[in-house]
């Protein structure tokens, strides 16, 4: 089984700053709406992947939790 060391370095690598994503649903109270396009700001030490959104939203994304997918 991975380190929690080695899975945040393995979504650093996966989603670098930058990248373009889509979320298609996410578990949150006040979440971005599905089909919503965001940009890669950072991840953080604990793998949260924290996004700028299309609708001036910067929340963190969570793999695992919620549902996103990279614009190729």
């Amino acid at each position: 089984m991975a380190s929690r060391v080695e899975v945040v370095e393995r979504i650093r690598a996966t989603y670098p700053k930058g990248t373009v994503l889509i979320c298609d649903r996410m578990n949150d109270p006040r979440p971005v709406p599905s089909g919503t396009q965001g940009v890669v700001d950072f991840v953080d030490d604990i793998g949260t992947i924290h996004c700028i959104f299309d609708n001036g939203r910067h929340i963190g994304l969570i793999e695992g939790v919620d549902e996103f997918h990279i614009v190729k």
